[in-house]
């Protein structure tokens, strides 16, 4: 093991063994792995004002507030942890993972040899989710959800909570979590949707975040390869789950 490893925090030590191109020279010095930098411009990012709002120091803390009281009331938040099946010491993946919450529930299911990582491009959110959740079993990576920066078949469970209407290209960022994703690993995500009227919406003017149809997220995990796929909507949430072949 290299100086470089034994330096890192015991979390990320364990997430750079399994990146597909783990750097010579990791940034951790703002607590999370730093895989962009400030120059990354290889894949497209949101900018519109939702994204915005949303990476913003301010926006970091209202969305953090506004996720734990939304959880509080409504139902369609709560993370179907028990479905994901991580298994004791599993490796467990928050796509978008904001403030942390959820990537450190993800470690808890796993247990205390299991580890979980949040991945997020915004570092405002970063720095709250390593000052609030980092720990032994926990990490965070800043990097683009549309290139995850890991290895095909690394892990055993993704999620991701209210983050994929944000994303650019969905689709790219769903065919990635199936990419590293093991064959029978489970996923989760909830999105905002508008049901039979995102094909109205969609033909808005683009201030910043997709609307899903009801069947839009299903067909893309069916056409990665994934099975049992279900769809429910909560209101105005929908949850989706499948497991990869």
């Amino acid at each position: 093991m290299t100086d470089v490893h034994v330096s890192l925090p015991p979390a990320l030590r364990r997430a750079l063994d399994l990146l597909a191109d783990p750097p010579a020279d990791p940034d951790v010095s703002k607590g999370y792995l730093d895989l962009l930098g400030s120059g990354d411009d290889a894949v497209p990012k949101n900018t519109g004002p939702i994204q915005a709002a949303w990476a913003s120091p301010v926006g970091s803390m209202l969305y953090d507030n506004a996720q734990a009281l939304s959880r509080r009331l409504i139902s369609a938040w709560r993370l179907p942890i028990d479905w994901l099946r991580i298994p004791p010491g599993g490796v467990a993946l928050d796509v978008g993972s904001g403030p942390g919450n959820i990537t450190a529930s993800l470690a808890r299911a796993a247990g205390p040899d299991g580890l979980a990582l949040g991945i997020d491009i915004s570092e405002p959110m970063l720095e709250r989710a390593v000052r609030n959740e980092a720990g032994p079993q926990v990490g965070f990576i800043r990097a683009d959800a549309q290139r995850l920066p890991l290895r095909d078949d690394t892990v055993d469970a993704v999620a991701s909570t209210a983050v994929l209407q944000l994303i650019p290209h969905p689709a790219a960022a769903l065919a990635e979590m199936a990419r590293v994703l093991r064959p029978g690993g489970r996923l989760a995500i909830m999105v905002p949707t508008a049901g039979s009227l995102a094909r109205f919406w969609q033909k808005l003017p683009n201030a910043g975040a997709h609307v899903f149809g009801d069947d839009e997220i299903g067909d893309i995990l069916e056409d990665n390869g994934f099975t049992s796929v279900r769809v429910k909507n909560f209101g105005t949430f929908q949850w989706v789950r499948g497991t990869k072949a």
